[in-house]
């Protein structure tokens, strides 16, 4: 099992940023890949980055330029850097860990971007 508890949601004007952490913890194999992603009511939960043990990431369209994901191994921490967020980001946020031993999603963090 492992256990994901994530940081650093709340409420932002249009334009702003927010940082997002996610610590994982329990049976960690050291290949794997964290990531980000988001659902807002009605719809399917969507990609936003994920970022592999080896460093190479992946982004969503709508938000290459404006997200950074990264991550601290030694923590086994996972980040995502917002920045000119806009209310269509509002969402809310799930960190998701994967391996061979299976995937795990942490309980959620809510993003919401004023207008």
């Amino acid at each position: 099992q492992v256990q994901l508890v994530e940081s650093g949601g709340g409420l932002v004007q249009a334009g702003g940023s927010l940082r997002l952490s996610c610590a994982a913890s329990g049976s960690i194999f050291r290949i794997n890949t964290m990531g980000w992603y988001r659902q807002t009511p009605g719809k399917q939960r969507e990609l936003v980055a994920t970022v592999l043990s080896g460093g190479n990431t992946n982004y969503a369209d709508s938000v290459k330029g404006r997200f950074t994901i990264s991550r601290d191994n030694a923590k086994n921490t996972v980040y995502l850097q917002m920045s000119s967020l806009k209310p269509e980001d509002t969402a809310v946020y799930y960190c998701n860990h994967y391996s061979i031993r299976g995937g795990y999603w942490g309980q959620g963090t809510q993003v919401t971007v004023s207008s």
